[in-house]
């Protein structure tokens, strides 16, 4: 009994080796060819469980996730002035067409990464080169990155590679460059102040100015307007100082001698050179003279 089922385990053993060697599974991360006699069969896409013949047929797994090529020193690029600049990218790039990338490059990505290395690095010397820096370190990167991510896509896509992006991290000046760049910012940012300060010294003028009529409108209209009432209390004293006299004028006649000797005496110092019979000494010599009519 147990003789015979000796042959039995070593068939089951040998059917499992044989099924497991024709099996394969592929998961959402990846594509995978299948290659028979070093030809390709088929290629993979969807995620599952599939068969193949074993010992003829071999299979060979390709990672679609998103990798990133990033440079290991910065490039050194020329700018429309002949001015060098150094500059630190990175590429965003994944495998979209696992047939095309193992017939272009063998499956190898350290070739891909060259291919595209290559690709970017001409295409951001093309660019570079017709922009000044000022343009390639403040104004243009983002177009400039845009252009580089169109063209080198349109490549990659002969070996069957999608760039996802390109992004540059820094655009660096050597020392002198540098130097001069800073003196030309400089030289701007000084220039916009003094046009600032101008205008706002112009303004400040102009609002002076204003100012200036504004108060001399005001004083004038002040001053038409107190010598109106001042006028208009004149005549009003005057219509009461004539209405007081028509009553009693020698009553108002005294009544300014009293004023005028009030004021003539009001220092001790004061000296004055009178005729004793002038009227200025009328109601002096004759106070009754007051009330004589």
């Amino acid at each position: 009994m147990n003789r015979s089922l000796g042959p039995i385990l070593i068939g089951l053993i040998v059917l499992l080796v044989v099924l497991s060697g024709s099996m394969f599974t592929v998961d959402q991360r990846q594509n995978a060819i299948v290659f028979q006699l070093g030809e390709v069969v088929s290629v993979k896409k969807t995620p599952g469980l599939y068969f193949k013949l074993p010992l003829v047929q071999n299979v060979r797994f390709f990672d679609t996730r998103i990798l990133t090529l990033d440079a290991a020193d910065p490039e050194r690029f020329i700018t429309s002035e002949k001015k060098n600049v150094l500059v630190d990218s990175f590429i965003k790039w994944r495998v979209v067409d696992a047939r095309q990338f193992y017939v272009s490059v063998g499956g190898d990505e350290t070739r891909a990464q060259i291919r595209l290395n290559q690709t970017v690095n001409d295409g951001l010397r093309a660019e570079f080169g017709k922009r000044t820096v000022n343009e390639v370190v403040s104004g243009r990167r983002e177009e400039i990155m845009s252009i580089i991510r169109t063209k080198a896509d349109a490549d990659a896509r002969t070996i069957g590679v999608q760039v996802v992006d390109v992004r540059i991290k820094r655009v660096d000046l050597p020392e002198a460059v540098s130097e001069n760049v800073y003196r030309r910012m400089e030289a701007e940012r000084k220039q916009v102040a003094n046009e600032l300060r101008s205008t706002g010294a112009a303004e400040a003028e102009k609002i002076k100015a204003d100012a200036d009529k504004q108060k001399e409108v005001i004083v004038a209209n002040a001053y038409r307007d107190a010598q109106r009432v001042k006028g208009e209390g004149d005549a009003k004293a005057a219509a009461v100082y004539a209405s007081a006299y028509g009553r009693n004028a020698e009553f108002y006649a005294f009544y300014r001698s009293m004023q005028a000797y009030r004021e003539s005496f009001k220092s001790k110092s004061d000296v004055m050179v009178l005729d004793p019979s002038a009227d200025f000494f009328k109601y002096m010599k004759n106070p009754r003279a007051a009330g004589g009519q």
